[in-house]
Formats: C-alpha cells, structure tokens, sequence
C-alpha cells in the first residue's frame, strides 16, 4: 500500500533542499570530502534530536503522522525528523563553504589587480 500523496511532503521538501544544493559540493564546498567538518556540523543535530523526543514525550508538540511516510524510529519520531536534523545543517554547511570559497577567489583576483 502506498502512502497517499500528503505523506511525502515534508520528505520530499528535505530531498529537493538537498538536491538544490548538492551541485555546491561540485562548485567547490568540499564538504563531503571533509568528514570531519562534516561530522562537527552534524553534532548538534543529535542535541536537538534529543530534545525533540523530551518535548514529544512531555507532550509540548506532537508529530502527525498524517504528514509523514510512517516509518518510526523512536516512540513517536519519524523518519523524517531525523532527517531535517541532518539535511538542514548540511544545506546550511554546503552553502556555507560555497560563499566562502567565492569570496576567498573574488579577493585573491582583486588583490592581483592592485
């Protein structure tokens, strides 16, 4: 049975801010060559998944389960959860490296120029 199309959403948001910023680890982020950086970004992650399950534990918030695929990975955690922790911080860092590597390029040929 497949899920009805409502269910993809959130999951299909997280796949396409991924695929709007994968071509960045081609235009010279590095990030996924750098493991290390890339493991010091995704740290937080693990903190503010923790605090998600606290705080749905606590009933502060509630996932619904109509806006997910139905896979679990914790009580009343879904899959997609998981992975916004760890999409947007890599979004985030691919970005990031992009703008710094642009602008360490535009100030080395303008410093040529001078």
């Amino acid at each position: 049975m497949s899920a009805p199309p409502d269910q993809w959403h959130y999951a299909l948001a997280l796949a396409a801010c991924l695929a709007v910023t994968l071509p960045l680890e081609f235009a010279g982020a590095r990030v996924y060559r750098r493991p290390h950086r890339l493991l010091r970004a995704l740290a937080p992650a693990l903190l503010f998944l923790a605090w998600d399950v606290v705080a749905i534990a606590a009933g502060v918030w509630e996932i619904s389960p109509v806006h997910t695929v139905g896979v679990w990975l914790a009580p009343a955690v879904p899959l997609e959860e998981v992975l916004f922790f760890v999409t947007i911080p890599l979004c985030a860092l691919l970005t990031f490296e992009t703008v710094r590597r642009i602008g360490a390029t535009h100030r080395a040929r303008v410093g040529e120029r001078k």
